[in-house]
């Protein structure tokens, strides 16, 4: 099977199966991935956001309350550029990072932090895996991530940044509102030289915040009661008018159960990321009440990080389905159009 192929955008390429329709392809991902939340505690208030029972299985405490915005402002960013605990990371084209970068940033690709084997395209690594890979990107203790897209790879960014949720790191670590397309339409600095070589990190031992359910989990409570399985793929997937899923298993159709929420949705046209009004009507649009939790998949469980980060933003409690479509139709269950 083919798996783990980095496209040029540094994001996970869908194996050659899904050619020439690809889902995760910059093609499908470029225009309208754009993102850029703006939290106001009164928002998820006013959409009267529950948090959970702490007895409710797989719950993941940095996303059971409304947190502190996870993103920063590219003022903000380009005052604290010399901060000795700041780890600045780029996603997107290399030789685009190569042509210009924000001074000090490092460039980082899903591989870097992604399992190194398995049959799916994409999976959370273990715990002592992840933290030797998050120290050799200079990740310590008492840094500050900031992550941000080079072009519009906005899911390749909130993969990266779920990712440090996972490892317990979410509270440090933020998304750059607007990316570099804001940052250099504000004519700040950037620069095309290579940085010195990233001195190691060191991170205390953790163990993976419960982030993540898997299949067994998915069919248990996709249609249960305070539940909300959504899809976060691109519609005309969700509506079944084009395949995806596993290597020699492409299906047409979703989940049982799931309501679509595009992963596109949640952003506007110029990379900025919604009002916190807008972002709780998409949700509930979806079929998320108040006290609903979102279980959320995609492809391969990119694209879905970007529904999540949404959810984290406006305090609604939100994991996902790693293995998503890829996982589900390798197994062969049902799908529903």
């Amino acid at each position: 099977m083919d798996r783990f192929v980095t496209s040029p955008t540094g994001s996970v390429a869908c194996p050659s199966r899904c050619a020439p329709a690809c889902p995760i392809s910059v093609a499908h991902t470029t225009s309208g991935e754009t993102m850029q939340i703006k939290i106001l505690a009164k928002a998820a208030v006013a959409f009267g956001i529950l948090v959970g029972s702490a007895t409710m299985p797989y719950r993941a405490n940095a996303q059971a309350t409304a947190q502190a915005e996870p993103w920063v402002s590219t003022a903000w960013l380009e005052s604290h550029l010399h901060d000795p605990n700041l780890v600045l990371l780029q996603v997107g084209e290399e030789s685009q990072y190569k042509s210009a970068h924000i001074p000090g940033a490092r460039f980082v690709r899903l591989a870097d932090v992604a399992a190194t084997s398995g049959e799916l395209s994409l999976e959370m690594p273990t715990a002592s895996e992840l933290r030797q890979r998050l120290q050799r990107l200079g990740i310590s203790d008492g840094s500050r991530v900031v992550v941000y897209f080079g072009n519009d790879q906005v899911s390749v960014a909130t993969r990266i940044l779920f990712t440090l949720q996972s490892a317990g790191l979410g509270a440090h670590a933020d998304l750059l509102d607007g990316g570099m397309p804001k940052w250099r339409r504000e004519g700040r600095a950037v620069t095309d030289r290579a940085i010195a070589a990233t001195q190691p990190g060191t991170l205390t031992p953790f163990n993976l915040q419960p982030t993540i359910v898997d299949v067994g989990f998915v069919r248990a409570h996709a249609r249960q009661p305070d539940y909300v399985l959504i899809d976060a793929r691109a519609a005309m997937y969700f509506d079944g008018l084009e395949e995806s899923g596993a290597d020699g298993h492409p299906r047409r159709g979703h989940i049982p159960g799931a309501h679509s929420l595009p992963f596109t949705a949640i952003t506007n046209d110029d990379l900025t990321l919604k009002k916190p009004t807008e972002l709780l009507a998409l949700f509930r649009k979806a079929g998320v009440k108040p006290s609903d939790r979102v279980i959320a998949y995609c492809h391969i469980g990119q694209q879905a990080t970007a529904v999540l980060f949404a959810a984290r933003a406006v305090g609604i409690d939100a994991v996902l389905y790693d293995g998503s479509f890829e996982d589900w139709t390798m197994r062969n269950l049902p799908v529903e159009l």
